[in-house]
């Protein structure tokens, strides 16, 4: 069994990183893909890079050249649902694109030629990651639901308002997670995300997002990781 473990920023995975006791790295598509073993399991640990076309070629790579069995993306993301906090963790059971149109040719939010707007994660393997976060994280408030993702970072009240009126199920907003879905769904690979809050989507998020990230994020990422490898 071969886990990817992909964040898409270096300041997520940091703690993942350092942990590998016998990695070797491997240049694919100017990425540095890390394989070697974790917590007794082995495992490919990428950054994807920011935005859903750098996250579609991270996991075509892994699966096309590096043969995972499944992959676990771990990360931040804005709150955009009521009651959705700074420091609450997400875990994804589907993902949306919030900035895809190709209305009036097929309803927004559609994926043309799919017939569906939205990608289940691994029911399973989030069932797992649910479990680890639990155990990882003590304390945290867990939220299980729809995903946004869109090719920017939503900064504003008003642009996270609107998110609100035009997907209340969305839980977070984020920038690849959509795109990891289909790439998985197309190849029937296990998929699961998890997402810490790390600003609000709104005004604020940009100071909130770059000091969570730098004190918190990692740190998030590698408690869950250890927690879900360790279940096998």
């Amino acid at each position: 069994m071969r886990t990817a473990i992909v964040s898409a920023m270096h300041e997520e995975l940091s703690a993942v990183l350092a942990l590998l006791p016998d990695e070797h790295k491997q240049v694919v598509a100017g990425r540095e893909f890390w394989v070697g073993h974790l917590h007794g399991q082995e495992v490919v640990a990428v950054l994807s890079r920011i935005g859903k076309v750098a996250a579609a070629t991270t996991a075509t790579a892994l699966i096309e050249r590096f043969a995972v069995d499944r992959i676990l993306f771990t990360g931040v993301a804005g709150g955009i649902a009521p009651g959705v906090q700074r420091g609450d963790v997400v875990v994804a059971d589907a993902f949306l694109q919030h900035d895809l149109d190709a209305s009036p040719i097929f309803p927004r939010y559609e994926v043309p030629l799919y017939g569906t707007d939205r990608f289940r994660t691994d029911p399973v393997l989030t069932q797992k990651l649910l479990a680890a976060v639990a155990q990882a994280l003590p304390g945290t408030t867990l939220h299980r639901g729809l995903v946004a993702s869109g090719d920017r970072f939503v900064s504003s009240a008003l642009e996270s308002q609107a998110l609100q009126q035009a997907l209340p199920a969305a839980l977070a907003v984020e920038m690849e997670g959509a795109a990891f879905a289909q790439v998985c769904s197309d190849y029937a690979v296990p998929f699961a995300a998890v997402r810490t809050i790390s600003d609000r989507a709104d005004d604020a998020a940009h100071g909130d997002f770059l000091s969570f990230i730098d004190q918190v994020a990692s740190r998030h990422s590698a408690a869950i990781v250890a927690a879900f490898l360790r279940m096998g």
